[in-house]
């Protein structure tokens, strides 16, 4: 029997739970030749910022255990080429389009917010909040629940009513339930957690570090148990709020630890870097667990979090 795998994100209905994590994936070109992007629940593209940007120079990337450091400076084409051509092309393969926002001020998001609401396709936005914030001596927005908030509020009041703005969150900050709870009453619908992790790695033939600029976003499977325990806790705090959990997904198991700890989705990240199939891949096996338990994954939302002997599904 084929499992209900139909997720709710705020008023939007997914046919399954597995997305990609932004950034990862491009806007779905990279990783159609491998399968077919309707099969998903959805593309979360790169950040999309107004104007385009080169990004950090090389290099940029450099393998950690478990995982990997990326430092690409927000490199993107800008607003206008994402409207004109990529996002009518995922539209055009039955993809369903998340919108990831990047910029510097909340002027900026606001404005993204606008243009992404001016056109049909796009199904939600996400908030990169880990962008710096020029006003505060280049801190991200992240670091400041305030800063963050007010961020949300201008994406929200500038989004049309029917499409849900989703925050995303970094782990690495003085009080996570605190930003998330000010996003949350700036009208955000809904949370992504965690983005990547500030790091560094240095070169031990140079002496020098890895990644231009030094510090960089450790992501990959280092990083899953920090995710996960983010997800649980901002659950347990906020549990009407729907999430979307990522963090070095790279199987179904994985995903379903996830939506136990109370994500609604989740994101497939790092793993497309060495196997592009991977969401697929990972959406077959969460079926195949699903399959098991004789579960839904509605069952399985927040399992984590009930009393011993009330699990769901056959053991």
């Amino acid at each position: 029997m084929t499992p209900d795998l139909r997720t709710r994100l705020s008023h939007v209905e997914l046919d399954n739970p597995v997305m990609t994590a932004a950034g990862c994936a491009g806007t779905g070109r990279e990783l159609a030749q491998f399968f077919d992007i309707a099969r998903i629940g959805a593309v979360i593209t790169k950040s999309v910022m107004l104007e385009p940007r080169a990004g950090r120079p090389a290099p940029r990337m450099a393998e950690t255990p478990s995982g990997m450091l990326s430092a690409i400076g927000l490199q993107g084409p800008g607003v206008e080429v994402f409207l004109q051509r990529d996002l009518p092309w995922l539209l055009s393969r039955g993809g369903r389009a998340v919108a990831s926002v990047a910029g510097g001020s909340a002027a900026e998001y606001a404005e993204l917010a606008r243009r992404l609401s001016a056109v049909p396709g796009v199904r939600m936005i996400e908030v990169n909040l880990s962008c710096p914030d020029p006003a505060a001596q280049g801190r991200h927005f992240t670091d400041d629940p305030a800063g963050a908030a007010a961020i949300v509020h201008a994406v929200r009041s500038h989004a049309r009513s029917d499409i849900p703005v989703f925050a995303k969150l970094a782990a690495d900050v003085p009080d996570l339930i605190g930003l998330a709870e000010a996003c949350v009453e700036a009208r955000a619908d809904g949370l992504s957690m965690i983005n990547s992790m500030r790091g560094m790695a240095i070169d031990p033939r140079t002496l020098r570090p890895a990644v231009a600029g030094g510090m960089g976003g450790v992501s990959g499977p280092a990083i899953r148990p920090i995710a996960v325990g983010c997800v649980y806790e901002v659950h347990a705090a906020l549990p009407e709020v729907p999430i979307i959990g990522m963090g070095g997904v790279r199987t179904g198991a994985d995903a379903l630890e996830f939506l136990a700890a109370g994500a609604s989705a989740v994101a497939v990240g790092t793993v497309n870097f060495s196997d592009p199939s991977a969401c697929v891949r990972v959406l077959r096996e969460l079926e195949e667990l699903l399959v098991e338990r004789g579960a839904s994954v509605g069952d399985l939302i927040g399992a984590a979090h009930r009393p011993m002997g009330a699990a769901l599904g056959r053991h």
